[in-house]
């Protein structure tokens, strides 16, 4: 990938995990609503969509960018049922603190998300293999996922997601980010927000199981008037951007003049590369 490309993508991810403001999206704003359920873990209720298949060859898991609910997948699930996907179940929720799925006392890091998420699945029956989606911050989740339960997993699809080492620790965050962090934040994102340098680093203390395919979809807007800003909080030197572009040898990357939330902005893409990793071609 190109240096200003990569440079772009990484920004444009790390400015939404701590974005103070939400960017009005027509594609969002004419979604039907999803059908929700709440389901309890751990004592605190969690909200999720699913649609289950028949003789289920296994599931779409879907991870959410920091603050985005599960609805933001909503055409993505729509186009899904429209073209079926041959026995496989799709599944998005919540995590705490976001929609319908309260707050919660546990852990906000990383592998305390994978683990949480991994029980949801067993809990409601949904049995790998999974192709793991991941939006932003959700991307970096789904990379541990897939790394710490390699044999769980069919496929990864980043969509415009954070990568680890891009965020700085949350000590070394300029006084106006810690202070809009505290002031627009929920407490569970804030919480999130804080562990996503301490996640990357786990992520890169972790072998990549080279047998899963990647796909990564970067958002690369054309407009002259498109700028990153990145609240600095972010690493952009050149040896971080080496170290994202070196992570996934053999990954397909689609770039996309898009808006940060693909799944809303341009479905498609996101459907085609899930689809993609169900039957390879």
């Amino acid at each position: 990938m190109h240096d200003c490309r990569l440079r772009r993508a990484v920004l444009g991810a790390a400015f939404t995990c701590i974005t103070f403001a939400v960017t009005f999206n027509p594609a969002r704003a004419e979604a039907q609503p999803a059908a929700t359920e709440l389901v309890r873990l751990h004592g605190q209720a969690v909200e999720l969509r699913r649609v289950a298949a028949d003789d289920s060859q296994g599931a779409v898991v879907f991870e959410n960018g920091s603050r985005i609910s599960l609805d933001s997948w909503d055409a993505v699930f729509n186009a899904m049922g429209a073209t079926p996907s041959k026995g496989w179940s799709l599944m998005a929720y919540n995590r705490p603190g976001v929609g319908r799925s309260e707050a919660t006392e546990r852990p906000r890091d990383g592998k305390q998300v994978v683990a949480d998420l991994r029980e949801l699945l067993q809990q409601q029956g949904i049995k790998p293999p999974y192709v793991l989606v991941g939006h932003s911050l959700g991307g970096l989740y789904m990379q541990l996922f897939a790394r710490l339960h390699p044999d769980e997993v069919r496929g990864l699809v980043l969509v415009d997601a954070l990568y680890p080492g891009v965020i700085k620790k949350p000590e070394e965050f300029p006084f106006y980010a810690r202070w809009g962090k505290a002031m627009f934040l929920n407490r569970m994102v804030g919480l999130e927000i804080d562990q996503v340098n301490a996640t990357g680093e786990v992520v890169l203390g972790l072998p990549w199981p080279q047998q899963i395919p990647v796909t990564r979809l970067v958002n690369v807007p054309k407009s002259k008037g498109a700028v990153a800003v990145d609240f600095g909080v972010v690493n952009d030197d050149a040896a971080t951007i080496a170290r994202v572009r070196a992570l996934y040898p053999g990954a397909k990357t689609v770039v996309v003049d898009s808006d940060h939330q693909l799944q809303t902005a341009t479905p498609e893409v996101v459907v085609q590369a899930i689809q993609d990793m169900i039957n390879p071609r």
